[in-house]
């Protein structure tokens, strides 16, 4: 998996107005298995969502859709369907820096369980 920062995206991301809402769209492809643990990357994953929620508790975000993509009806039908969708809602975009900026944030667990991922800046 690449964990790939794209700067240019981070910067739009700092110019964004102060007083409006964040949305990061965050796809997903999980690992079948996680070698380290034997669990599943979606069983892990949830495992990261419950460390994660500790760090929610101090910011004013809110995840507002989970769920999993059925089908593609506009694009390459033989396009992969990866294993589930979450938009995040951050009051602010620093309320999101405040989140990636966290000491002791479960990161390494999220990796682990995802063979892929993309997060999309919104607004």
């Amino acid at each position: 998996m690449s964990e790939q920062v794209n700067h240019e995206t981070i910067e739009k991301l700092k110019a964004f107005p102060d007083d409006q809402p964040v949305f990061m769209l965050n796809y997903l492809n999980y690992r079948e298995v996680v070698a380290e643990t034997g669990k599943t990357g979606e069983e892990t994953y949830v495992d990261y969502l419950k460390a994660a929620a500790p760090f929610f508790e101090h910011i004013d975000a809110d995840i507002i859709f989970k769920g999993k993509p059925v089908g593609i009806i506009l694009g390459p039908p033989e396009e992969a369907i990866w294993d589930e969708v979450l938009i995040v809602k951050y009051a602010t975009k620093y309320e999101f820096f405040k989140l990636t900026q966290a000491k002791d944030y479960p990161r390494e667990l999220r990796a682990s369980a995802l063979s892929d991922s993309r997060l999309i800046f919104c607004k």
